[in-house]
Order: C-alpha cells, then structure tokens, then sequence
C-alpha cells in the first residue's frame, strides 16, 4: 500500500478588503465559495492537516498578518462577514505575499519543508491570478497540486474555468470539488 502524501492547506487571498478595482465583481463569486472553503478547513483540522494562510500585504511594507485581518474585517468593509467567517486561528499558518504566487519572495518553501509537505491543496482566489501562479510555482517545485474548483473563484466564473482548466491540461494541479478533496 503506497503511503499518503503530507498535505496542506493553502487558502489564498481570502482576507481581503475589496475595495479595487473589479472588487465588486470578485466579491460576488468569492461569497460562493466561502462555505466550501469553511468545510475544507474543518475537515483539514480534524485530520491535522496544516492550514496556511497566503495573502497579499497589499503594499503595507511595515504590516503583519494580524494587521492585515484586522484591516479587512474594519466595522464598514464589505467582507467583514464573509472573512471573520473564515479568519485565521491560533494553530494556522501564514505567509505575507509580496506579488501573485504564494512562493515568490515568501518563507513558504522553508515552511512546507519543515512541515514534511509533499502535496498542496489549493483554494481561494484569484483562479486566474493568483492561484494559478501558486499552483504553477508549486509544480515547478515538484509538489503535487490539487485546485478546488468550487472553492476557487476569479472575477467571473468563466475566467475561473479557463484559468482552472489550463492548469489541469497542463497537469500543472489537478481539480477537485471540496466534497471529493483528500486531505
């Protein structure tokens, strides 16, 4: 019997203050996946699966990720709701992003290597921005990538399934439903 692969988490750019330009659209599809996104999470702290936050720092050079939930879930932003819902707790990790892929300039791949990871699970968004650019950095890395397409949105769901399906003709990540994903 082969033996299961470490797996982690990650959940990318879900705290966020929606507040640019085409946020309106983003926060949309974003409010469907949220429960998806909530489910995985349970599921991967029952079977202690490590759960990593990777965000943007949206330029706030001197920020840390404390700062950055307590910016977006302010008494008037839109998400307030929607990420207190999926917030951070105590025994989950974070990474501060500078740019689109999870990896670049971040300690994500000395922490996946102390944490013994081999296979990431990715969801959040942007499907077409950067989750795919994670998920493209991770094969790169030689990590396998599974992408949960119903709990990864984009600005539109079209953008979202050709991004998503470019990465699974690639065989970059394959795609999986939150209900089917091995943690």
């Amino acid at each position: 019997m082969s033996r299961k692969p470490p797996t982690a988490l990650l959940i990318i750019d879900m705290i966020n203050a929606f507040d640019f330009a085409g946020a309106r659209k983003l926060f949309h599809e974003t409010r469907k996946i949220v429960k998806h996104i909530s489910e995985l999470k349970s599921r991967a702290r029952r079977v202690h699966c490590p759960v990593i936050y990777c965000n943007d720092n949206f330029g706030e050079w001197r920020s840390d990720f404390k700062a950055v939930v307590a910016a977006c879930t302010g008494e008037h932003k839109p998400a307030r709701e929607l990420i207190l819902s999926i917030a951070p707790e105590a025994e989950d990790y974070f990474i501060l992003k500078p740019r689109h892929s999870a990896f670049y300039e971040t300690a994500l791949e000395s922490l996946l290597e102390d944490l013994r990871v081999e296979r990431l699970v990715l969801c959040g968004i942007a499907g077409d921005g950067c989750i795919h650019a994670t998920a493209t950095d991770a094969h790169m890395r030689k990590y396998e990538v599974a992408v949960v397409r119903d709990a990864t949105a984009s600005q539109t769901a079209a953008r979202n399934r050709t991004a998503l399906s470019h990465l699974e003709n690639a065989k970059y990540a394959s795609l999986c439903a939150a209900s089917r994903t091995r943690l």
